[in-house]
């Protein structure tokens, strides 16, 4: 789907339901490409506790210290702030 800036503006419900059907949403300003809308990736809720790669760290004889473990799993995501 291609979508102006006024569409955004008026049209968002248009534009939801487009990313609800896992469409692109090309935004348009003054007829050039200004960027594009992706739609999320689906979140999975039913995952098991004993799943989370954090859970057992102290049974699974790390030494690393919980800190460096939280910076290991949190990625380049936690430092962008």
């Amino acid at each position: 789907m291609k979508a102006t800036v006024v569409d955004l503006r008026y049209k968002m419900n248009d534009v939801l339901k487009a990313l609800d059907r896992n469409e692109q949403v090309t935004v348009l300003y003054r007829g050039k490409i200004k960027g594009i809308l992706m739609p999320a990736k689906k979140q999975i809720t039913n995952l098991k506790i004993s799943e989370h790669p954090f859970f057992g760290m102290i049974a699974s004889g790390t030494s690393r210290s919980v800190l460096d473990e939280l910076d290991t799993l949190r990625g380049s995501r936690y430092d962008d702030i």
